[in-house]
């Protein structure tokens, strides 16, 4: 009996040895900026390494800009200049290569009251910005920033099609917290995600887009706004601080 008894009470210990060490695989935190094997496999690139600009550089501009923007702790950050609507020292960046059907990851945390976007399908149009052409995922500090109440039913706040579509359920985690996004972008039709919740859905070239886009501040914009065909990703520097991570993507 006692050593029925030893036998099982080993046998115990190994399985909690054995429960133990699996649980620590399942909790180990993958490091920041990289991919797993899953993801490699299923096709996802990153586009920020943690380290460098590389593949990044100025919006309408052949190289990064020398100014606004720096790498911190392995985040790419915007340097808020407080300049406001302004805009930054730096000017948005773009991802130096064309997207159509895909799928953007991405974490970004904001400043108190600090203000940012998510560009894609952005065109590089002489003289003018990037959200002439580009639908915004929007980024703000829905509790502190004045944008927040501004436009209809909140499609200003976190995770909207800027000023066009409220972003619903609206869960952005404040100001100074981790926030994770996604675009889902394959035929026409778009996703944003925010912290893993689909938030705003609609179709490109609809009747409904055209009316929406018709009624909106982008009227004028209608020939370049939100078409249809391989665009620029870019990230908005708005004169406030602003930090991205594991920035990955993966065509459709």
């Amino acid at each position: 009996m006692m050593i029925t008894a030893a036998i099982f009470m080993a046998a115990c210990a190994s399985d909690d040895r054995e429960a133990t060490q699996t649980e620590s695989v399942v909790e180990e935190e993958v490091p920041i900026n990289t991919l797993t094997q899953a993801e490699i496999d299923e096709g996802w690139v990153l586009l920020f390494d943690g380290e460098t600009f590389n593949g990044w550089r100025g919006y309408n501009r052949d190289s990064f800009p020398e100014r606004g923007w720096t790498i911190e702790d392995g985040t790419l950050r915007v340097i808020g200049a407080g300049m406001g609507e302004g805009g930054g020292e730096g000017g948005d960046i773009i991802f130096d290569e064309k997207f159509q059907n895909f799928h953007l990851k991405l974490e970004w945390k904001v400043s108190e009251a600090g203000n940012s976007g998510i560009f894609y399908l952005g065109q590089e149009l002489e003289n003018r910005p990037v959200w002439h052409s580009a639908p915004e995922m929007q980024i703000l500090d829905n509790e502190n920033h004045p944008d927040a109440t501004r436009g209809i039913d909140g499609n200003r706040k976190a995770g909207a099609l800027y000023d066009l579509i409220p972003a619903n359920p609206q869960n952005f985690r404040g100001a100074g917290e981790w926030n994770q996004a996604e675009v889902i972008f394959y035929r026409g039709n778009v996703v944003h995600i925010q912290n893993g919740v689909p938030v705003v859905e609609y179709q490109l070239g609809t009747p409904e887009w055209e009316e929406m886009v018709e009624n909106s501040k982008f009227a004028e914009l209608k020939d370049v706004f939100g078409i249809n065909e391989p665009g620029y990703i870019a990230l908005q520097d708005h004169s406030d601080d602003v930090w991205f991570r594991n920035i990955k993507i993966r065509r459709r």
